[in-house]
């Protein structure tokens, strides 16, 4: 019997609809759900252990986003024709929802959660990354386990002036705004996206617009939690174990030395940890054998706690930062270009004890990066990708591959920086910028945005506008007193409120990234939070501006020069030759790469890169000649190549598709008894037109004509 399948439908407007159904799907999950936008659909579970592992301190959560290519209707591709890996696609949907589902989980509880979100059908119009963390909060509303949900996340988009909810892809590409925004229905908890150079105010617009979507969402999910009659009632759990009596005391006997010890502002990440260190070492060692047998975990905890709490506090009352600087101060800033000789482009940015080296990569079409994903496919011509090896923080570490927050670090800077490229004709360069974090104390990734704004410069990209990055905090209490942070300290950013990242240039805003950890964050203090960070911004720039401020003139020497033309898409056929002949062979003569595709309006695109301008002119006159081909004039003089060898002479191509035959008396002014004596097959020959051949209307040519004339020797008659 089939089960009862139960429905709740959420009205987006413009006849768009979300439907949320369970009941008939993955019923052994603790809460399982369908989400549903036009064909697209989106199967999320969540499934938590009954108990918590032993020796776990923290929450295990593990949010896996995996798109099914049978949801296209396409085969994966790769020998094994499986789905393998997850894609950066997919792997920044994780991020997106883990961000907004990790914090309203209870901080003492520690059992094993995984929450699965599968595209299961797709209509190619529909971006699912708008509704993965809906079909995820959706799936634990449903279920036991203890959340402080529901939470969703939605796309806003803007255009002509209007703001839009889960726009449909072809909707944005009118759109100056592309931003994710997660909430509860009281609560923005996280922004991330790319804006073409908005203003502040803007952008606070969109985020009430999306929040305002985000709480019929979130509604629509209890409603579903109701109808399905399912217990949803919390799991009673135990995962910590707490002495209230040991708590106060440890905050009793540290608190004050913490809060002076915050108050002295040492610079220095590695003092600051050992002055704390000390503090929490002399406490320990006051604390009898048997308690701290039995105790010694919850008595680190318990410091750990009483520094967050003091230094926080320290930061408001006194208005004093860890590092001795005033709430708006940017750290001190030096920069360099040029500093890798053979690199496209390079750049040293470093701001306080955080350095990135960027470097800048120019190649051909060859180098787009190809994109085969389930919904997305195409290529890319623009790759940044950002590294965070574990000596950039002192650490000995085994490296595991890229990281989840690497892929998300380097999107941010890409985001931010994509903004800025010339288009068109402007830039024929497939970009690539590898960001290598070097030191790191907070704000790496916009580092990484300062950095590559420089290598683009270094390497002679005209870029719009230069671009920064500034990485802000927040500080608040019960009381409704807080502080706002520019350009935060990694300490800063564990111990804070908010982590907010904003990048654009003097303009406008291009990319942003926000976690929320507080309730009830107002616009007004967000407004006042981002003007802030402009005005950090734009000191940033100004910094910057005195290391490089405009691209440089011409490429570097050894970067490959590349020329496109359009030509006739009937020739497009007559370039590439048969089985790619005639086009490999023009690459082979002129040490350069061609490459040749069809444009929406029946035309062929032709790029041609080579690092030598002699080359480059070679392939290019190939190139028109078979596009454009010249007339052969009677008594003209070209270059020719031998085409074939014959006992009677040799065949001679003038210019592509057009040859003519050198008889063998006309080689040389002496009799030449075999023509592989003197010419072989592919020799270029300058060579003369003597006329056409009244019988076949073949050319006649001559070399030797060319050459210095002996005594006596009778010249060649034109006909």
């Amino acid at each position: 019997m089939k089960p009862n399948l139960i429905s709740k439908t959420i009205n987006l407007g413009n006849g768009k609809e979300i439907t949320l159904e369970t009941g008939l799907l993955a019923k052994q999950a603790d809460g399982s759900v369908v989400v549903r936008q036009g064909d697209t659909m989106l199967l999320a579970t969540a499934v938590s252990a009954p108990e918590a592992k032993d020796g776990v301190d923290f929450m295990p959560l593990t949010v896996d986003y995996r798109e099914k290519y049978a949801a296209v209707g396409r085969f994966p591709g790769g020998f094994f024709k499986r789905e393998a890996r997850p894609s950066e696609y997919e792997i920044l949907v994780m991020r997106l929802v883990d961000r907004a589902l990790r914090p309203l989980f209870p901080d003492d509880y520690h059992a094993d959660t995984q929450v699965m979100i599968q595209l299961m059908s797709a209509d190619k119009n529909t971006n699912p990354d708008a509704l993965a963390c809906l079909a995820a909060s959706a799936a634990l509303a449903l279920s036991n386990i203890p959340f402080g949900g529901p939470v969703s996340e939605v796309r806003v988009g803007r255009v002509n002036g209007q703001f839009l909810i889960n726009p449909d892809m072809d909707e944005m590409e009118g759109s100056d705004i592309d931003m994710i925004v997660a909430g509860t229905a009281d609560n923005i908890m996280m922004v991330e996206g790319e804006m073409e150079f908005i203003s502040e105010d803007d952008m606070v617009a969109a985020i009430e617009a999306a929040h305002a979507a985000i709480k019929v969402q979130c509604q629509a999910q209890l409603d579903l939690a109701q109808m399905s009659g399912r217990d949803t009632t919390p799991r009673e759990y135990c995962h910590e174990t707490h002495n209230d009596e040991l708590k106060a005391a440890v905050k009793e006997a540290t608190f004050q030395k913490f809060y002076d010890a915050a108050k002295t502002g040492t610079a220095n990440k590695d003092l600051r940890k050992e002055m704390f260190g000390a503090i929490k070492d002399a406490y320990i060692e006051t604390v009898d054998e048997a308690t701290m047998e039995e105790w010694g975990y919850q008595i680190k905890v318990y410091l750990n706690k009483t520094q967050k709490e003091a230094i926080r506090r320290c930061m408001l009352d006194e208005r004093v930062r860890l590092d001795g600087r005033e709430m708006t101060e940017i750290r001190p800033i030096w920069s360099e270009v040029d500093y890798l000789p053979s690199a496209h482009g390079s750049a040293v940015f470093t701001r306080g004890e955080t350095q990135s080296l960027t470097t800048l990569t120019l190649g051909t079409k060859m180098d787009e990066q190809t994109i085969d994903g389930a919904i997305i496919e195409g290529t890319n011509r623009f790759l940044l990708h950002y590294n965070f090896p574990p000596f950039s923080t002192g650490e000995a570490r085994p490296l595991r591959g890229t990281s989840r927050r690497e892929v998300g670090h380097g999107n941010l800077a890409l985001r931010a920086l994509k903004q800025v490229l010339p288009e068109g004709d402007d830039n024929p360069y497939t970009i690539r910028l590898v960001s290598e974090i070097l030191e790191s104390n907070g704000s790496s990734s916009m580092a990484t945005v300062c950095a590559g704004t420089l290598a683009l410069l270094d390497g002679g990209i005209k870029i719009k506008k230069p671009v920064s990055g500034i990485a802000m905090g927040l500080i608040t209490d019960a009381d409704g007193k807080y502080a706002i942070l520019s350009d935060i300290l990694g300490d800063e950013d564990h111990l804070g409120d908010m982590d907010f990242k904003v990048t654009g240039t003097e303009d406008g805003i291009t990319a942003c990234q926000m976690d929320i950890k507080v309730d009830g964050l107002s616009a007004q203090l967000l407004k006042e939070a981002l003007e802030q960070a402009k005005a950090g911004r734009l000191h940033i720039l100004g910094e910057m501006a005195k290391t490089m401020s405009q691209a440089r003139e011409d490429y570097k020497p050894h970067v490959p020069r590349i020329v496109k033309i359009m030509v006739p898409g009937d020739c497009i056929g007559a370039i590439i030759g048969p089985g790619g002949k005639i086009i490999q062979e023009m690459q082979k003569e002129t040490n350069t790469v061609i490459t040749i595709e069809e444009t929406e309006d029946g035309q062929g695109s032709v790029e041609i890169a080579s690092s030598n301008q002699d080359d480059l002119n070679a392939a290019l006159t190939k190139v028109k000649n078979i596009a454009f081909p010249p007339t052969v004039e009677v008594g003209e003089i070209y270059d020719g190549k031998v085409k074939s060898i014959m006992p009677y002479g040799a065949f001679v191509e003038l210019i592509p598709g057009t040859d003519g035959l050198l008889h063998i008396s006309e080689i040389e002014w002496h009799r030449v008894n075999n023509v592989g004596d003197v010419l072989k097959e592919g020799d270029q020959v300058k060579i003369k037109v003597l006329g056409k051949d009244p019988k076949n209307g073949k050319l006649k040519l001559s070399r030797k004509v060319l050459l210095p004339k002996p005594e006596n020797a009778e010249a060649p008659k034109a006909e």
